[in-house]
C-alpha cells in the first residue's frame, strides 16, 4: 500500500495513479490536534512526555505546551501527529532510522 500525506493533513492511498481517501481506524485519535488529542496519542503509545518529545525530535516543553493547550501544533508537526494517529509504529520506526 502506498500512502501520501496531503498538505491539509489528510492521508490518501495511491492506486493506479489515483488517490483514495484512507479512513481512520476505529481506534484512531481524533483528526484535530487539540491538547486532548496530543495527550491521547502519547498515552496510546505508552510514552512519557520526555520519551514522546525525544521520538519526535522536539523539546519536552513543546509537548507540554501542546497538551496544556498553551500552543497548538502547526504545519509539519500537525501533519506528523495526524500520521502517528493512523500508524504510530511505522512512524516511530521511520523516525528512529532518521
Amino acid at each position: 500500500m502506498r500512502l501520501r500525506l496531503k498538505a491539509d493533513g489528510r492521508i490518501v492511498e495511491l492506486r493506479d495513479g489515483r488517490e483514495f481517501p484512507v479512513q481512520p481506524a476505529a481506534n484512531a485519535a481524533p483528526s484535530d490536534t487539540s491538547s486532548l488529542a496530543v495527550r491521547d496519542l502519547r498515552r496510546r503509545a505508552c510514552l512519557t512526555q520526555m520519551e514522546f518529545a525525544a521520538k519526535l525530535g522536539v523539546p519536552v516543553e513543546t509537548i507540554r505546551n501542546w497538551e496544556q493547550g498553551k500552543r497548538a501544533p502547526r504545519g509539519p508537526a500537525r501533519a506528523l501527529l495526524a500520521v502517528i494517529a493512523h500508524a504510530p509504529d511505522t512512524v516511530f520506526q521511520a523516525l528512529a532510522k532518521a
